[in-house]
């Protein structure tokens, strides 16, 4: 799972969860790829960062960089991580690539003191005019990927994540969108309908 790839800096979620993640914090990394964001923020943020990837390839490549990293599967449930672990549980725009997505959030929220995740919204605009006219599932920025060969077997709306952190009793800390320039304020205020891609701070409700 290389939920990393692609022109990596360019990545505006990515760019949000660096300036969320809080410097000198324990960090781990989901889906980390070859580790080139886990390595910047270790760079700029000074954080002791851990990443988890299930490619050889990739883990060679992060190793290179001087990173710690562990194959495993996020699939088979995370469990050779102990509660309260982390500062920080990252999963950048791998939610809909997984088995089970909602046993990985309840996971990051016990390993993590809390978490950020990144998904891209399948509620967009584009993507409901694509279908809706088209026929056909829609090829973006965010999925460029064809429908036969994508990675992505969940696809999810800004609604429904919020909907399954509410069921999951995961509180909502702070949200932010991704969307293009001519519609930035409409991302903010209509998410599910004008945000290519939502950033979430999510922890484990008190209650």
């Amino acid at each position: 799972m290389d939920a990393q790839g692609g022109p990596l800096m360019n990545r505006l979620d990515l760019k949000t969860v660096l300036g969320w993640v809080p410097k000198d914090s324990r960090v781990l990394d989901l889906g980390c790829g070859d580790g080139a964001f886990l390595a910047r923020l270790r760079d700029e943020r000074n954080v002791i960062g851990v990443g988890v990837d299930i490619d050889p390839v990739n883990l060679i490549a992060a190793v290179s960089k001087g990173l710690d990293v562990i194959q495993e599967d996020i699939n088979d449930g995370l469990y050779c991580f102990t509660t309260n672990r982390f500062d920080v549980v990252v999963l950048a725009h791998a939610l809909q690539e997984l088995t089970h997505p909602h046993i990985a959030l309840e996971r990051m929220v016990d390993i993590g003191d809390e978490a950020i995740v990144s998904f891209p919204n399948f509620g967009h605009w584009r993507c409901r005019t694509h279908l809706g006219l088209s026929g056909r599932m829609p090829v973006s920025k965010a999925m460029p990927r064809s429908w036969y060969d994508t990675p992505n077997i969940h696809f999810c709306t800004v609604k429904d994540f919020e909907a399954l952190c509410s069921d999951l009793r995961i509180d909502i800390i702070e949200r932010a969108t991704i969307a293009g320039a001519a519609q930035k304020w409409l991302g903010k205020w209509w998410p599910n309908l004008f945000a290519s891609s939502a950033v979430y701070r999510i922890r484990r409700s008190a209650h």
